[in-house]
């Protein structure tokens, strides 16, 4: 699940007695296990009802919703669980050259673009195998980089990472973001940039936002949320944010609190100092909807009080950037696929706008302020396409890739004339260019080596049609030559939500699964990003079916093509994307050989009482509303498991810190499937340690955690990999320029 929207997100509950031993331990109920099926650990179901709108609603998992690190009961069903699990997959005799592939996949070296601040040059760097990518810093791209920081050196197992940056203008400082084993929270801490001395300020509780430095360099603004009672940490609700200033030197308790709202305490804040320093401007939301206020302050002004510019929450306004009191933002209104006005703040009437870039035919995601341009980035069928205007908005150039793909950067200030960007597809790694904005020539600054052919490879986009004739686009990729008899190995993924599209994008992981043989495709669906707000709209709420025909007719149109079979097709999705594949094996148990669930929203009735849950009703709705619940229990897959039913062979994923999507979605759905299994394919569930919803994992634990994934479909799949001879692997090499 994406963050609440910061720039890129009932029934009375009974609670359930906690044990002193393990519940699954003495439990009296056996689990229901069908003949020749692998013998699962016991889970205790409970007698639990809940009462929705008069409807009766069962929960025999309800106790699986407490915190592992606060409940036995829990924990030892977490550790039988596992013992279970990896007992399963240590068996399969492919995993250990699955393992040694994707490790000779990964041991390459990785850059992220550069980027400039406080006239200086960054990147992030990984020579091949480091847990966590560090960062570098030049004085020019000429000079000698050297180390800014090292994350790997702050945990052993790699499980502390470097979660965000903030560099002050004047090149003193950087603030930077600590997450530990994956949880959403972040400490932040500031270091001198030339000496590299960390100082001793240290501030706690923020989540789904980053500090901006004023124009001084002598502080920034943050928010951040009360801190949680300590058994709550992980588990309880966000509320209450609250917009700070902290000056450098000082203790998080004596930082001037800037602006609140109590009357909603379910409202977030973004904040942004406009680059001449003037302004500062708040961005309020209150769900993953990219609907804002605009709130603003004028720092020349000692007793300015905020002024709110945008006062409702109808449209989207997101903060590109000023000239003087002249603010633009990319925005919806009127325009479902977004378009770029300006607003005079002196005059900030509606009538009084102006339109700078009118709306396309094409999506407009992201909008740029970079050398006295905007940088407007578009996808066409899911496809990037970059387009440079004046500050009047009059098109200048479109800026010319290598092929069909992805591209991603073109960060930096006004008075630049040079940005960077990062171009790859699903067969093309990573190039990194420099773009002379004043020219329009790019030409190639780093480029990624990955050890396999891209040649091989062959892209197709295809346009299939769902249910009720809606025209849905899918991204095959496959090694040339495959015969389309129905035999080859698929996998399908998917997201389908929060107005996130899936362009054509590099990864490993993916290239593993298709160097062993493997067809892989990614359809886009309705309910993400890929054509504007009215596609994103036809896949929530009350539409949100729309989202699992989408995918449903996808695998159909694999196995009518040619591409696969019933019994060699597997999705695979992850949060929103977990709940698409834990609905999709519900309703259609019989189209899929294997189902990859990952950190999934597997209960529909209850995501909202949790953590960051409530901000995704802005997508699914409700259970508190009637309509909304009905529409919800339809499709909950943790509530649509029947039992006596065949499903198709399943390893759901999780993690103990993930506070996003909290664990007990995956471990009540887990517990379900396997008491209703009928069938003889397994139905596992694979619960990582010191990890969370996916970001600051270290690299040795994704290599482990794909290597198991991509040995369960092996296996269940029944298919026979392709073997290549793989050297060992040298020592990562050292950094670079």
């Amino acid at each position: 699940m994406r963050q609440p929207a910061t720039l890129m997100m009932f029934a009375v509950l009974v609670g359930v007695a906690v044990a002193a031993e393990p519940r699954a331990a003495e439990t009296a109920e056996p689990p229901i296990n069908p003949p020749n099926v692998m013998k699962y650990p016991e889970s205790e179901r409970v007698d639990h009802v809940d009462v929705y709108h008069g409807v009766k609603v069962a929960d025999p998992y309800r106790w699986l919703e407490d915190d592992v690190r606060e409940s036995k009961d829990v924990a030892y069903w977490v550790k039988t669980q596992n013992e279970v699990t990896f007992g399963y997959l240590e068996q399969i005799p492919e995993r250990p050259y699955i393992n040694k592939l994707l490790t000779k996949l990964w041991n390459y070296e990785k850059f992220n673009s550069p980027f400039k601040a406080g006239g200086r040059y960054y990147y992030y760097y990984n020579s091949g195998l480091q847990n966590q990518y560090v960062l570098y810093v030049q004085d020019s791209l000429d000079s000698e980089p050297r180390v800014l920081m090292d994350p790997n050196t702050w945990s052993a197992d790699g499980t502390v990472a470097l979660s965000g940056t903030a560099f002050s203008d004047d090149g003193r400082y950087v603030a930077y973001g600590v997450q530990d084993a994956g949880s959403d929270w972040r400490k932040w801490k500031i270091r001198e940039i030339d000496s590299g001395r960390v100082l001793d300020d240290e501030l706690n509780w923020i989540k789904f936002n980053s500090p901006v430095w004023s124009k001084d360099g002598n502080g920034f603004f943050y928010a951040r949320y009360p801190e949680p009672s300590a058994d709550a940490e992980f588990q309880a609700l966000n509320l209450n944010m609250k917009v700070y200033y902290h000056r450098v030197g000082s203790s998080q308790d004596r930082d001037v609190l800037v602006y609140e709202y109590p009357e909603e305490p379910s409202w977030g804040y973004g904040c942004d100092v406009t680059e001449d320093g003037r302004y500062l401007v708040m961005t309020v939301w209150k769900g993953t909807d990219d609907k804002y206020r605009i709130v603003y302050r004028d720092l020349e002004e000692p007793y300015g009080l905020p002024v709110e510019l945008i006062k409702t929450f109808d449209n989207e306004y997101t903060f590109v950037g000023n000239d003087g009191p002249v603010f633009f933002f990319k925005t919806d209104l009127d325009a479902p696929l977004r378009r770029l006005i300006a607003i005079d703040t002196r005059k900030p009437e509606k009538e009084n706008w102006k339109e700078i870039i009118p709306q396309t035919k094409e999506t407009l995601r992201g909008v740029g302020l970079v050398g006295n341009t905007f940088v407007a980035s578009y996808l066409k069928d899911a496809k990037t396409q970059v387009n440079i205007h004046s500050l009047r908005g009059e098109f200048i150039r479109e800026v010319e890739f290598p092929g069909i793909g992805s591209a991603s950067g073109f960060s930096g200030k006004r008075n630049d004339t040079e940005t960077f960007y990062t171009f790859d597809s699903f067969a093309t790694p990573p190039s990194i260019y420099r773009y002379d904005i004043i020219t329009g020539k790019s030409e190639p600054f780093r480029q990624a080596n990955v050890k396999f052919n891209p040649d091989d490879y062959e892209t197709k986009q295809v346009f299939y049609e769902s249910k009720d004739g809606t025209k849905v686009p899918m991204f095959i990729v496959y090694r040339k030559g495959i015969k389309l008899d129905g035999s080859n190995p698929t996998l399908l993924y998917g997201y389908g939500g929060f107005n996130i599209p899936l362009p054509p994008r590099f990864s490993i992981t993916r290239l593993g699964w298709m160097e062993l043989g493997g067809v892989f495709a990614v359809a886009n669906l309705r309910g993400g990003g890929e054509y504007g707000e009215t596609w994103h709209r036809a896949g929530t709420k009350l539409q949100k079916q729309n989202v699992f025909d989408d995918f449903i007719a996808a695998g159909e149109w694999l196995i009518d093509n040619g591409y696969t079979s019933k019994k060699k097709l597997a999705i695979q999705g992850g949060s929103n994307g977990g709940l698409l594949v834990g609905a999709c094996l519900t309703q259609r148990p019989d189209l899929f050989g294997a189902c990859l669930p990952a950190v999934g929203v597997m209960d529909m009735l209850r995501f909202h009482k949790f953590t960051a849950g409530r901000f995704w009703v802005d997508d699914y709705g409700s259970s508190d509303n009637e309509d909304e619940f009905k529409a919800l229990l339809a499709y909950s897959p943790y509530h649509n498991i029947k039992d006596g039913v065949s499903y198709p062979a399943t390893l759901v994923t999780t993690a103990d810190t993930d506070d996003r999507v909290v664990p007990g979605h995956s471990f009540k759905f887990a517990a379900q499937l396997q008491a209703s299994q009928a069938g003889s394919a397994p139905v596992l569930i694979r619960i990582e340690t010191k990890a969370g919803h996916g970001a600051g994992k270290p690299t040795a634990k994704i290599i482990e955690e794909y290597t198991d994934e991509w040995s369960f479909l092996v296996k269940n799949l029944g298919m026979k990999i392709r073997r290549v001879e793989i050297p060992d692997q040298p020592d990562p090499a050292s950094p670079k320029k």
